[in-house]
Formats: structure tokens, sequence, C-alpha cells
């Protein structure tokens, strides 16, 4: 492509009729405030659409507008032009082709991005027009500061030699400029640029590994000597306010840190494993908004049902799963919504995930005899209208959270089951007594979380005969009339073809068939009560209606269906 003639866009839109020249008038007059660019501001006034714009743009310069779900970039090829320049110049190499580049522009008129990147590069190209969110989703995805940080860790491997101690290592881990500092604070800013829930770092025999958890699935965000886990962990230690001269028990901590200018809590865990210790940190984001259960993904019945539950004075209401299907975050969603000036909330959590204000959270600490069961028999002379416990673990604190849900209270909490009916066979397992759990539980919500298409790339899919056989056992014929989903991979999606993920809730309403079941010991009359109770929709039944929909896929359904 020639390098691009200057011209006036907005003359150009006028003289063609896309807009007004009182549009362009007001365009131009804001445009001297905000700074930005014309086709920018055309936009943010709402005088064109960004699609409308580029549509122009490629019709009158005889540029191709692009997708960039339909180019497979690698950082290979893409850090030909530097992230730096990339992000600034809002451009991007997306292919090479025998001896020229494609670039990708936002503003195919911007002759000095022209100018430099045709410096940069030193070699032919032709320039494609793309929107410039796409451009900079797929900058997040490609730079992920993978090249940083192996640079990072380089300089930390100089450091190190076969002869040094790890107590010589870890010694120049304190100071906020070091390698190790720069290191884990680059790793954190593309945890959370990513949108990761977890950070992993895993000490093996050649390699450490460092991992990310996204949308409940672990990636690879990069490999380093392991003698680096030493330096690391004592910093993240030390940061944590633990002990770094103990290797050989797991520690608990916490940090707090600003990350790409957002306030963001970190749970530390450490533990020793076979090559030295293992640390996992939970990444909690205090700067987004507490979610509401309007936002939580139950569907409308479901939540008018929940909610009549929680506007009730007394009784036990339980969310059940396994770790990391989201029951937190819909009990901090009820607390949200039941938080009100005249309603004394309690809370006895291990940890602390997110602080609410105008609720009395209490962290446990059972080093110092602060567990569930002793914090809850204090909460009952704290004169509480709700009590929320982080999860029931034991049969003490299962017994007094049940009796103060039959003395005027309203108890909230977790259980590990894997559905709602397996609930009141995990409750008797504890040792709770069947009269008690007929007395005091009033309902029971059990979650799950399942990945969504991304709807970027969603298409058809075609089941195995495997998948089909098993579902088919599950569900019967019905299974032959869904037209099943897939994700091809895309930018959007860092190419794993999913985005996001979604819940699905059983709900399971104490009555008194229930009742007498549970006073029986019937598991079995309890069971086939619960499956006839109506509005009952089982996790299975939830997860195939998703994928009929087009929201989740054949593989996400036979997780429920299995697991």
């Amino acid at each position: 492509m020639a390098q691009p003639q200057k011209i006036r866009l907005g003359d150009l839109l006028v003289s063609n009729n896309v807009i007004s020249q009182a549009q362009l008038e007001s365009a131009l007059s804001s445009q001297k405030k905000s700074g930005n660019k014309l086709g920018r501001e055309l936009i943010a006034e709402g005088f064109i659409s960004e699609d409308q714009l580029l549509d122009f743009l490629s019709h009158q310069l005889g540029i191709v507008k692009v997708n960039l779900d339909d180019y497979k970039l690698t950082s290979d090829i893409s850090s030909k032009l530097p992230e730096l320049q990339s992000r600034r110049l809002l451009s991007m190499v997306i292919k090479e082709v025998s001896d020229k580049y494609e670039v990708a522009m936002a503003d195919p008129l911007d002759i000095f991005a022209y100018d430099e990147i045709s410096r940069i590069l030193n070699k032919p190209f032709d320039v494609v027009i793309a929107k410039q969110n796409d451009l900079m989703a797929a900058m997040d995805m490609v730079f992920r500061r993978s090249s940083e940080m192996k640079g990072l860790a380089n300089q930390l491997e100089q450091g190190l030699t076969d002869s040094s101690s790890a107590a010589h290592n870890e010694m120049s881990v304190e100071g906020a400029e070091t390698p190790v500092a720069k290191f884990l604070q680059t790793m954190f800013e593309d945890a959370v640029q990513v949108g990761a829930s977890d950070v992993h770092i895993e000490p093996g025999e050649r390699e450490l590994y460092i991992r990310l958890r996204q949308d409940g699935v672990l990636h690879v965000q990069t490999k380093a000597d392991p003698r680096l886990t030493g330096p690391i962990i004592s910093r993240l230690k030390l940061m944590a306010g633990l002990d770094i001269s103990e290797k050989r028990i797991p520690q608990d901590g916490r940090i707090q840190l600003n990350i790409l200018d957002r306030q963001v809590d970190l749970r530390l865990s450490t533990i020793p494993i076979q090559y030295g210790e293992s640390a996992v940190m939970r990444l909690l984001d205090q700067s987004k908004q507490m979610l509401d259960l309007d936002h939580s993904g139950m569907k409308p019945d479901t939540l008018l049902r929940f909610r009549r539950l929680l506007s009730g004075s007394s009784g036990m209401v339980l969310v059940t799963g396994p770790t990391g299907s989201g029951k937190t975050t819909t009990l901090y969603g009820a607390l949200n919504e039941l938080n009100k000036p005249d309603v004394k909330i309690l809370t006895a959590e291990d940890p602390v995930e997110y602080r609410l204000s105008g609720i009395n959270q209490v962290q446990i600490n059972s080093k110092i005899g602060l567990s569930f069961a002793g914090v809850l028999r204090a909460f009952l002379r704290q004169d509480p209208d709700i009590i929320l416990v982080g999860e029931m673990r034991d049969q003490e604190t299962v017994e007094i959270g049940m009796k103060a849900a039959m003395t005027g209270h309203l108890v909230l909490s977790t259980l590990h089951t894997n559905g709602a009916i397996s609930t009141a066979s995990r409750l008797l397992d504890m040792g709770a007594e069947p009269y008690l759990i007929a007395a005091s539980l009033k309902g029971i919500v059990a979650q799950r979380l399942l990945r969504k298409v991304c709807e970027n790339c969603k298409e058809p899919m075609k089941v195995d005969k495997t998948q089909q056989a098993i579902m088919q056992s599950i569900w019967g014929e019905q299974i032959k009339k869904i037209s099943f989903v897939q994700g091809r991979g895309c930018t959007h999606c860092h190419y794993s073809g999913y985005s996001g993920r979604i819940p699905i809730q059983e709900f399971l309403e104490i009555d008194d068939k229930l009742i007498t079941a549970l006073q029986r010991r019937d598991l079995e009359e309890f069971a086939e009560a619960a499956k006839r109770q109506k509005g009952f929709k089982s996790l299975r039944s939830c997860a195939l209606s998703l994928a009929a929909r087009g929201v989740t896929t054949a593989q996400q359904v036979m997780h429920v269906a299995i697991g």
C-alpha cells in the first residue's frame, strides 16, 4: 500500500452525506476539549457508528476491513512491532506473507503512525483496518508480558550460582526495586489483565511453573529456573507478614496491592512439597462492584423463591457445591441485598474475601481458638438478626447453626455437596440430628459454574459417538434434537473457545413431605419427594437447557452429568 495521503476526514464525511455540517462542527468543538481524534469523537457523540466509519474508510481508501478473530495471532509475528509502539499507534502486525507484513490499524489516515511503522519494520507492509477495541483486546491477548517476565527471570537466574545458598539468595528480596519484586509485579499485572482468579507457583525438579486459573481452567503463564523458588516465595512471605525461615509447615496470609490502578487483595497459601514450597494466591479485586442477585445468573423463578427464603426472620438457607462453584459469590450477593440500617448482620468467614460496609465480619483463626463453632456461640450474645457462617465444616458448627436458626435468626451458610438432594445425606453423615435438620432447614441452593461458549467464534459442532451415547443414557432421545455448539478460538477468548462462566442452580424448598422424610431418616423418600417438588429442576437439566440455547458446550454438560 502506498503511504496514506493527508485528507480531511470531516469534510469527506460531510461531502458524502454520512454526517451533517452541524454534526461535524459539534464534534470539532468537543474534540478541542477531549483531545480525541475526530473519528473517535464522532463515534462518542453518536453521529456515526464505528462500523459505519470503518466501512466508509475501507471504501474510500481501498483498504480491507478485517475481523481479527479470523487471524491466528501470535507473539512471534505481532512483536515485530513492539508492544509499546503497537499500543501507542493502535496498530498491530497480524500476519507475515513471504516478503511483507499485514498491519491492522485503527486509523489508516494517521500518516505519522504509518511512517513510524515503516521505520520499525523496515520491510514492506499492507495496511488493513480493524476496530479499535478489537485491536486493544488482541494486544492484551498477545502481549502477555511473557517476554518481560522471561527477561526478569533471566536477571534473577544470572544472580544465582550453584554454590549460592538459599539463605543468601533470600537476603536480596526486600527492596521494592529488586528483580524479584519487579518479576512479581509483572506477574500480578498479567494475571489481573487477563482476569485470572488464582496464581499458582509450583517448583518442579527441573523447572518452576507459574500458572494462572482463568474461567476455572489452569494455563501456564511462564516457566523459570527452579532455584528462583526461594527468593520468590520469601518475597511473598515478607509481603504477607509470614515467617520466611519456616518452610516445613503450611502458612496463610494476605497481601494488599495496587495493580493496574485497581485495589487487589491476594490470599496467599504456602505448602511444602517435594521440590520446595508451593504458593497459591487467590486474587480478589476490591474495586469491582459487589454482585447483586439480579445479576447473579439465577433464573427469574429460582431468584423469586430464593428471595422469599431470604425475607424470612429465621431458618437456615444453604448454598452447596464443590470448590470454585460460586457459593460465596451468591451469599455475598444475598448479604448485599439484606444489608439495611435496621438489620444486624454478623459473618464468620475463613477467610474474609470482600469487606462489606455495615456488616460485622470475623476472620476465623483456629490457631488462637477462634473456630467457626466458637465464633457462632459468641454471635448469639451479640443480638444479630442474620448470621453468615462461611462453611459448615463439623458437627458442632452445624448443630449450633441449626439451633440459632430455630431461635429467631436467619442463618446462611455453605456446604460441599454434589447437589441439593444429597445435602440431607451429608448433614446426617456429619452427625446432625434429623429433628434439628427438619426444624431449621428452609431451603437449599446447589450451584455449579459452566464455561460459556465465546460469542465471537461460536460455531456448530458434531458430538462424537461416545458423548452421544453417554448423554442419551442420561437424557434420552431428546439429545438427538439438540444442535450443539463450540468455540473455534479467537483473540477474544485467548483461543480457548470459551469466554466467561454462567451459574446453574438446583433449588429445593423444604416442605412438609421433605420434613416427614427427614424425620424418618428416609433418604430415598426424601430424594423422590424432592424430584416431584413443583419447580424443581436438576443441575443436569439446567446444563442441557444452556447447551440447547447455544450458551455452553456438550463437554460442559458432560462435566455436570458425570461429575
